[in-house]
């Protein structure tokens, strides 16, 4: 590999100490994680939206992405999202069914 190598780019090649070592990488260094967990589902007083992810105090919104996650999950977030929808839709059909405007026509 050497002979394709001409020169050290990343982390400077000035950097030498910890120091300078540590700030290299607080510099370059990033998360691979997709954002998630920041309107989290729960019956606690921090959730945001409750266990059918309705928004709590605000009547007919609900939350249906990764942000319902009460923690960042290990892996992909792609198909824990796609469970999440597939649920909520099941809820909002259940919703919709149960409540007494429905059954008025």
């Amino acid at each position: 590999m050497a002979e394709h190598v001409s020169e050290e780019v990343v982390p400077d090649p000035a950097a030498t100490s910890d120091e300078d070592l540590l700030y290299q990488a607080r510099e370059i260094a990033n998360t691979i994680y997709h954002p998630t967990s920041t309107c989290r589902m729960g019956v606690d007083d921090r959730a945001v939206v409750d266990t059918r992810l309705r928004v709590r105090g605000v009547e007919g919104l609900r939350v249906v992405d990764a942000s319902i996650m009460p923690e960042i999950v290990s892996g992909n977030t792609n198909a824990p999202t796609i469970m999440i929808a597939e649920r909520a839709s099941d809820m909002i059909i259940e919703d919709k069914r149960r409540s007494p405007e429905s059954l008025v026509s």
